[in-house]
């Protein structure tokens, strides 16, 4: 069990959440923009920050 590679899901999945929520705010034309402009920014830090994680984590047997 790798938790790093665990953690690095979850912020993976948290940031597409946040992505995706966003974008649906924004098509509906929702006028909170600077809740909408924070949660996509901390979306995308958790995205690439995950991805970063599983990417960079080594295997070990």
């Amino acid at each position: 069990m790798n938790v790093k590679r665990i953690f690095g899901t979850i912020l993976t999945l948290l940031g597409v959440v946040g992505m995706i929520y966003t974008g649906y705010e924004l098509v509906n034309k929702s006028t909170a923009y600077t809740t909408l402009i924070v949660v996509g920014i901390i979306g995308l830090i958790f995205f690439f920050s995950g991805i970063g994680l599983v990417k960079n984590t080594k295997d070990e047997a």
